[in-house]
């Protein structure tokens, strides 16, 4: 399975991947996980979102328990990230197979489409939809670089947008959601009591508040060799001095805070800008945190662009809560994969995930895959194969357990 997904949106010149929503390599994706699908004999869906589900057993009994992950991609970015979760819940469900193992409750795979947002700047929005948390309206106003919105993207697609919206019918059936993912980070990998070598597998506790936020500096187009420096409102200035604040307030609240896109208008390189457009990431352990730092961030925005001549605007583009897992699910996880009497490690996260997206919906929880060197979102992010054949079994475990007599 992983040779064949694994060149399908991937650059030569790179080695990363463009897998974005609703274009050539998304079908390829798409068309992949049809014929997984359909090669296990599972019922296979596109729901009006635009996520595939692939179901054992039926639908309609509810209290299903589905597992699964997305298969898009960050521009240029890793294998492991979104597939690895795809990839192994086919395998875990291979690996329940041959134990001979008897679900008395549906199982099933998804893959939720557009998770990563790298094409119209909004992540998780397959889920998102489904779960009720953007409105069509919103989703149609949707673009990505080229001025093409969401639903001329779907029909170019071959996929009508028509009914995207809210999915509660769908949702009911759903008795768990856990999702498998490699870790974004590297505290997997680290020594811990019992385990010097780090462990192989952990349980997800928690997703720290996030959202994205553009900052629109706007200044002066002038010429960059006749203008003196006292007579310019350069714009460019103003996001420098912001995006080392956003550094500064980081550090010092222990948040994360990244200005990693940027737009310039005219984008010249003899022309001062009138526009530079910035768009920041930040994360934090709680929401009061989150919003001191996206505060300090902006008043030093503003502050700075008062003494350069810059009008700032700040828009929130998205944001999503704390997640806390439903404790009951989690504490079950932790206990199915710590049967040998060596506690399998339970840690939080500074990523969003669809199973945070549904957490609101329904009980979902989440297992991490170590990375050895925590790189992510980037052709280096990685894992070892034993790490991977170990997250298989601990699924296969966590669905025999939730799902099987």
């Amino acid at each position: 399975m992983w040779a064949e997904l694994l060149p399908i949106g991937r650059s030569s010149a790179t080695g990363g991947y463009r897998r974005y929503a609703w274009t050539g390599a998304d079908a390829d994706c798409r068309a992949w996980f049809r014929a997984q699908a359909e090669s296990r004999g599972l019922a296979y869906e596109l729901d009006r979102n635009g996520n595939q589900w692939a179901w054992l057993g039926d639908p309609e009994a509810g209290n299903a328990v589905v597992t699964g992950s997305h298969l898009d991609s960050v521009p240029d970015g890793g294998a492991f990230d979104g597939p690895l979760g795809v990839v192994a819940s086919f395998a875990a469900l291979d690996e329940l197979r041959a134990r001979g193992a008897r679900p008395d409750r549906p199982l099933a795979i998804t893959n939720f489409g557009d998770e990563e947002g790298a094409r119209f700047g909004l992540a998780c929005v397959g889920s998102r939809l489904a779960a009720g948390q953007l409105t069509p309206e919103r989703a149609h106003e949707l673009r990505d670089a080229d001025g093409v919105s969401l639903p001329q993207a779907m029909e170019r697609a071959g996929y009508d947008p028509a009914g995207i919206g809210p999915d509660p019918e769908r949702l009911a059936r759903i008795g768990a959601f856990v999702e498998l993912h490699v870790e974004q980070g590297r505290a997997l990998a680290l020594p811990s009591d019992g385990a010097p070598d780090g462990s192989p597998v952990g349980v997800a506790s928690a997703i720290w508040p996030h959202g994205r936020w553009r900052f629109d500096f706007r200044g002066e187009a002038n010429h960059a060799g006749t203008t003196r420096i006292e007579d310019r409102r350069d714009p460019m200035l103003t996001y420098a001095e912001t995006v080392l604040a956003a550094r500064a307030a980081a550090v010092r609240t222990g948040a994360l805070a990244t200005f990693g896109k940027v737009a310039v208008e005219p984008n010249g390189v003899n022309a001062i800008a009138s526009l530079v457009r910035g768009w920041l990431d930040s994360r934090a352990p709680d929401e009061e945190t989150l919003d001191a730092v996206v505060g300090e961030i902006e008043r030093a925005a503003t502050g700075r662009g008062s003494r350069d001549g810059v009008a700032v605007e700040v828009t929130r583009e998205s944001f999503t809560p704390v997640v806390e897992f439903e404790h009951g699910l989690r504490d079950k996880l932790a206990a199915l994969l710590g049967r040998d009497g060596t506690p399998v490690p339970v840690l939080p996260t500074g990523a969003g995930h669809d199973a945070g997206i549904l957490s609101a919906s329904v009980p979902t929880a989440m297992l991490f895959v170590r990375n050895p060197t925590g790189v992510s979102h980037s052709p280096a992010e990685t894992a070892a194969e034993d790490d991977c054949l170990a997250g298989v079994s601990a699924l296969a475990d966590v669905l025999e357990g939730l799902a099987c007599r």
